[in-house]
């Protein structure tokens, strides 16, 4: 995007990046879509017009996951913080049984503190805090996963969006038949998935989706409305099957988010979808960490090699030996002097962040090392 005769290059984590075509059809079909003499967001929820958006976004977004014909895909609000909630009261069944948390980072850590405080008995199957969310899981023969008969679901966060962890696959070691739930809000769309080996996969729609305000739900069908909470009443608005029975119109959803996440799976299609994107995606992260992997110790990821993330790179700038808050500070600065923005680092961990998300486009990338190297170059010992 050009502002004020310069080239701006969003790294923000979320709300992020959208595809520069999408935004420009969203912007010609704006005042008059479809020559209805309407905006989409003065479209009835209710209308035909709506209904034929929701319709092909929603075949669309199956046909860019393979999703199979066993599993509903669900347009609800709320972020996928809300699907924290959500899931005690759809998924727990019984109220002895335990959900496991596969703990690596802020989010799935945020996820099992909320299904304990609504009452839920929970196990951490693993938990990276102690070093820091850095990736530095134990070998699997050490996580403790509950037995399968007594386990409600297991929940993991395939991308952690805060400390840059990423799971190369599906984490091993899962009992048997136990509901898989997985948040994929900001790695969603980026990697071939296998939705048949989940029960649930969710995700906020600001990362690869489109402009924050939906929350995507891929439920399997076995699920909806027979695991509910026995001794809790499930809000209306985190029913599953109410959600399903009303074709995720039981209010008014996210119309005009809905119809932008549609723009975005027409764009990965006509790209070549998951794999063209995937492709691109890891050519993208892989060039930025050999930029920090070969800087002599000038910038240094923190994340174990094995879980580094694609989407959201984390890195630190070094001298002496320590993290220099200042430098850091001097290269936020000089960096969006050229126009790279919203590379702070989150609050909760500081340093710097890169998002690479799918409509990040390689030329940024590439426009962000050529900064670091040159910065390198000034600031080196």
């Amino acid at each position: 995007m050009m502002a004020s005769g310069r080239r701006i290059w969003n790294f923000s984590a979320g709300p992020a990046v959208m595809p520069q075509s999408v935004l420009h059809r969203a912007a010609a079909e704006l005042p008059d879509w479809n020559n209805t003499g309407m905006s989409v967001m003065e479209l009835s929820h209710r209308s035909p017009e709506f209904e034929s958006i929701l319709a092909a976004a929603e075949s669309n977004f199956r046909t860019l996951l393979n999703i199979p014909a066993n599993y509903k895909v669900l347009w609800m609000q709320g972020g996928a913080t809300s699907q924290f909630s959500a899931l005690m009261y759809n998924l727990i069944g019984d109220a002895s049984k335990t959900a496991d948390y596969i703990i690596t980072g802020a989010w799935s850590e945020k996820a099992m503190q909320e299904a304990r405080r609504l009452g839920a008995k929970t196990n951490a199957v693993v938990n990276t805090k102690a070093t820091g969310h850095t990736g530095q899981l134990p070998p699997v023969s050490e996580w403790k996963y509950t037995p399968a008969e007594e386990s409600a679901y297991v929940f993991y966060c395939d991308n952690e969006t805060v400390h840059g962890v990423e799971f190369p696959s599906l984490p091993e070691g899962i009992p048997e038949g136990v509901p898989v739930v997985c948040d994929m809000s900001s790695n969603i769309l980026s990697k071939k998935v296998d939705v048949s080996r989940y029960g649930v996969i969710f995700a906020g729609a600001q990362k690869n989706i489109g402009p924050a305000g939906v929350t995507v739900v891929i439920v399997r069908e076995d699920l909806i409305g027979t695991k509910m909470h026995p001794d809790l009443t499930c809000p209306i608005m985190f029913d599953f099957k109410i959600c399903t029975d009303n074709n995720s119109m039981y209010n008014t959803p996210p119309t005009y988010g809905i119809y932008m996440a549609g723009l975005v799976f027409e764009w990965l299609l006509e790209l070549g979808g998951i794999a063209t994107i995937e492709q691109l995606n890891v050519r993208k992260a892989g060039k930025l960490y050999t930029a920090i992997d070969e800087s002599n110790g000038f910038y240094k990821c923190p994340v174990e090699r094995a879980y580094r993330s694609r989407m959201n790179i984390p890195f630190r700038i070094y001298k002496d030996g320590q993290p220099a808050k200042e430098l850091e500070a001097e290269f936020l600065k000089q960096a969006e002097g050229q126009g790279m923005l919203q590379l702070k680092g989150h609050r909760s961990v500081g340093g710097i962040r890169a998002s690479l998300y799918n409509a990040m486009p390689e030329e940024g990338v590439q426009a962000l090392i050529t900064f670091m190297e040159e910065f390198a170059k000034k600031h080196c010992n």
